[in-house]
């Protein structure tokens, strides 16, 4: 869409003739739609096809392309050739990424909590995504993105108290060898050695999220899951099968 637009402004302050060379039209947003219309009613002509190659013919650049309506190859002999380029992550957001225990999609972005009920919330609670770090977006859609972050931080800061999740892991301090397995396992470093001279593992409630990595792999089996142990398990188990 950003395409479209500089097309609709080089044509409306300039009168030149404007192709636009595509693979796929997603005019997706509100009144996107329109203002595509629009544009090819001003004069934009949309050739859906990859430019191959951009020449020097003496003094005129010429695009080949080819016009998969047509099935056929083009050439459009121009005076001026725009790239549009994709927008890509931040070279540094797997810095932060690692240091906020944030997920990232395949493409390097941060991911949300929940495409629809969690847009703006990271899954580390406390961090919220506004903006390009999570997708590429235009502007009306980064200033609503970020003002419903800021919404959120400024509801999280009235409250004066940070209610935090029952399900969190629990150490039993004489089955623990202090291995460490669990703190190479927590994806939320809410595990940690004790400080007090005692060799064993403590667990930071805060920063648990009760994912259960640490209950799995601990070696010695003295970790489970507060309100989620291996016994109540089993017996929602049993009564589901009734017997």
């Amino acid at each position: 869409m950003h395409a479209v637009k500089q097309a609709h402004l080089v044509r409306e302050k300039t009168g030149a003739h404007v192709y636009e060379l595509y693979t796929d039209i997603r005019a997706s947003g509100k009144g996107y739609e329109e203002f595509y219309e629009r544009v090819q009613r001003e004069g934009v002509l949309f050739i859906r096809g990859r430019g191959a190659e951009v020449v020097m013919q003496g003094d005129q650049l010429v695009v080949k392309a080819e016009d998969t309506g047509l099935g056929r190859p083009i050439t459009l002999p121009v005076d001026l050739v725009i790239l549009s380029t994709g927008m890509t992550p931040r070279k540094d957001s797997e810095m932060v990424a690692r240091t906020f225990h944030i997920t990232r999609d395949r493409h390097g972005f941060f991911m949300e909590a929940h495409p629809k009920l969690r847009p703006f919330y990271s899954n580390t609670d406390g961090i919220f995504l506004a903006g390009t770090c999570q997708a590429p977006r235009d502007i009306p859609d980064t200033v609503a993105h970020a003002n419903a972050a800021a919404a959120e931080v400024l509801s999280l800061l009235s409250r004066g108290k940070v209610a935090i999740e029952p399900l969190v892991a629990q150490i039993d301090s004489k089955r623990c060898s202090a291995c460490l397995v669990c703190i190479s396992l927590c994806p939320y470093k809410a595990m940690n050695l004790n400080g007090k001279g005692e060799n064993v593992v403590e667990v930071n409630e805060v920063l648990c999220k009760g994912c259960g990595a640490c209950a799995a792999g601990c070696p010695a089996g003295a970790i489970s899951i507060r309100h989620f142990t291996d016994q109540q398990i089993l017996a929602q188990i049993e009564g589901v099968l009734g017997t």
